[in-house]
């Protein structure tokens, strides 16, 4: 894992005064060693986090004399050993050889198409000095970022955009396109154009893209998309649990790939407790897996619905006493909030954000996984897309569609033994799925049309919800339709949807010297799971089956098969918040006045959310629009005035 740099001039100005600029402004980060490399030309540089046991001393940048080429990288490639059998490597160097030269040797066999054969996360860049030409790719989920600015003369490239603000041909101006896209979208996505970064000056290579810079040309291309392709059909439901349950293995196999401790995010429920639960297998036997676990604070009281879980101990510990070996962290962060941490985050993702209700434990996390030594953080956070999908009522509203009586009511018998209930009382909600017409024509009584954020001369002067409709989104702000498969179809067919969070994840990643790892996210086990027929992911009234089958005698049978209760994170924000509500309201009186943010964001949206925000602060306002809209609007608030 690392940070790097890079710049290549075609103007003949001297490229080391400005590399050692960029560099200079990744020593806020901490690093097991420092390294640059220069021609006259061109300038790579890498601030090195040593993850792997093959990272440990590795020569980064990497000049290849013989072959003429060079390398800086930011990755942890995790398919090696069909690698090497590809690339004819020797037995005896496949021990011990880094990464990166396996990207190298990748490039020069397949050139630019070399990014599409490797799997796992990364961000490099390769000097081809015969062709005098630069080339670099991002992983297909963007799971490492890649900045870079480019003008007539200069191209330079970097793992965080603060040190290309510091070079003086990079200016600091707000993109108002990328403003327009966050304030138009409503859910936690940035942006649906990966490219684009909140400076003017600054791009970003989108996740699946590699690039190519030739003298003063720049060609970006995507090399990777990510379909269902042709399904798998194997003789029985046994099979396709033990071929899923293999290639996981070898997904959490390659992700717990550390020299220094492995730790996992833990909560209550299936994704989570199956990535720690295979991981558990795969570690030595004298090793335990630190798990981490956030919890509401004591005076929390729970206002949810009984079905929701915000305190998820008794399931966590339900867990962590079945799989045994297992060292289990329960963090409060007591005196942390959504407000004590916007500054911090700002500076830490170098933009806005909207996932403001989880900032404090996210953060917390790698925090404490820093003190306890991790050098790698397991999450699964991509498995309701992958190995936990399986939605019952969606899947029995197709059953409805295509008038399989006989498979539906047998499904409706089985999923109310499991969750309680007559059996046909979910029918009207499964007809209003299958028939989405049915709720223009009768619509709910409850139904609920979420405010507009942005300002409208805003909106009409940067035609954001124009270009959101070429991807699916309508004025709402997101997807108009609610069918769930195509909506997962969307999900890995366009590259945005995970680009945010993943930023996230790299800037804390390099923050506290740990890499945060989804085996649920591997392109190995996405493709699996895109292969499968539907009735693998509902069967027997049970919904994300596959998961539940697969984690037999891997989890325990209360949260393997558990219907009935939902962990929710984040139910806590609002309470949490109370001790500093006073200084909150204060803020949003303030930036009520304030003239440019008003170019940016409704007013009068505004304000009638400030008039419920004075009232007592309830917990349950947790999930009111309005409270989000207050957040996000003091979140951008604060960010523009750190552009001043």
């Amino acid at each position: 894992m690392s940070a790097i740099v890079g710049i290549y001039n075609t103007n003949k100005v001297p490229v080391i005064e400005h590399g050692n600029i960029l560099m200079t402004s990744l020593e806020k980060y901490p690093a097991d060693d420092i390294q640059i490399w220069n021609q006259s030309n061109i300038f790579l540089g890498c601030h090195a986090q040593w993850i792997t046991p093959e990272s440990i001393g590795e020569q980064l940048p990497y000049y290849d004399s013989k072959a003429r080429i060079a390398i800086t990288a930011d990755a942890i490639i995790d398919n090696r050993e069909e690698l090497f059998e590809k690339l004819h490597v020797k037995k005896n160097q496949r021990k011990t050889m880094p990464d990166s030269q396996l990207i190298l040797l990748s490039y020069l066999k397949w050139g630019e198409e070399s990014p599409k054969y490797l799997i796992g996360d990364f961000a490099f860049m390769i000097w081809d000095e015969r062709k005098q030409q630069l080339f670099g790719a991002r992983d297909f989920s963007g799971s490492r970022t890649l900045y870079y600015h480019h003008d007539s003369g200069n191209f330079a490239l970097s793992t965080t955009i603060e040190p290309l603000l510091h070079l003086p041909y990079c200016r600091k101006r707000l993109n108002e396109e990328w403003l327009a896209e966050f304030l138009a979208i409503t859910t936690v996505i940035d942006t649906v154009d990966t490219s684009i970064t909140p400076y003017l000056d600054i791009k970003q290579l989108p996740p699946s893209h590699f690039i190519l810079i030739n003298r003063n040309r720049v060609a970006i291309k995507r090399y990777c998309y990510v379909t269902g392709g042709e399904k798998l059909k194997l003789k029985s439901d046994t099979e396709y649990v033990e071929a899923f349950q293999d290639v996981f293995h070898k997904a959490i196999h390659s992700r717990i790939r550390s020299y220094r401790p492995v730790g996992s995010h833990l909560s209550g429920g299936l994704d989570s407790g199956a990535v720690v639960s295979f991981a558990a297998k795969h570690l030595d036997t004298k090793d335990k897996l630190h798990t981490f676990s956030y919890i509401p604070p004591s005076d929390f009281e729970d206002y949810t619905p009984k079905y929701l879980m915000p305190d998820e101990r008794p399931l966590i510990k339900s867990t962590v006493d079945y799989i045994g070996r297992i060292h289990a962290h329960f963090l409060d962060f007591e005196g942390r909030c959504p407000y004590s941490e916007i500054d911090d985050f700002l500076e830490i993702l170098e933009m806005p954000y909207k996932f403001f209700e989880n900032s404090f434990w996210i953060r917390g996390i790698f925090k404490e996984a820093h003190k306890e030594g991790m050098g790698v953080l397991l999450s699964g956070g991509r498995g309701n897309l992958s190995i936990s999908w399986g939605s019952a009522l969606d899947y029995y509203a197709l059953l409805l569609r295509r008038l399989k009586w006989y498979s539906l009511f047998y499904e409706l018998h089985h999923f109310s033994k499991n969750v309680g209930g007559p059996r046909l009382r979910r029918l009207p909600d499964i007809t209003r799925v299958a028939f989405p017409f049915l709720s223009r024509i009768l619509p709910l009584n409850n139904s609920y049309i979420v405010p507009k954020i942005i300002n409208k001369d805003f909106a009409e002067r940067t035609s954001v919800f124009s270009k959101l409709q070429k991807h699916g989104i309508d004025e709402s702000g997101w997807y108009s339709t609610s069918d769930v498969y195509e909506h997962r179809r969307k999900h890995f067919e366009e590259v945005f949807h995970w680009n945010a969070t993943n930023t996230l994840s790299t800037k804390l990643s390099l923050r506290y010297k740990i890499w945060k790892r989804d085996p649920t996210n591997d392109m190995r086990v996405i493709k699996f799971c895109l292969s499968l027929p539907e009735n693998q992911y509902v069967q027997n009234g049970l919904d994300r089956a596959l998961i539940r089958r697969a984690t037999e005698n891997y989890l325990p049978n209360n949260i393997r098969l558990n219907q009935r209760y939902r962990g929710v994170q984040g139910a806590d924000w609002v309470h949490r918040m109370v001790p500093n509500w006073s200084l909150f309201i204060h803020e949003l009186h303030v930036l009520i006045k304030d003239d440019l943010l008003l170019n940016y964001i409704d007013g009068h949206v505004l304000q009638r959310a400030i008039q419920k925000a004075e009232r007592d602060p309830l917990p349950e306002y947790a999930t009111d629009t309005d409270l989000r809209i207050l957040m996000r609007s003091l979140i951008i608030n604060r960010y523009l005035k750190s552009l001043a």
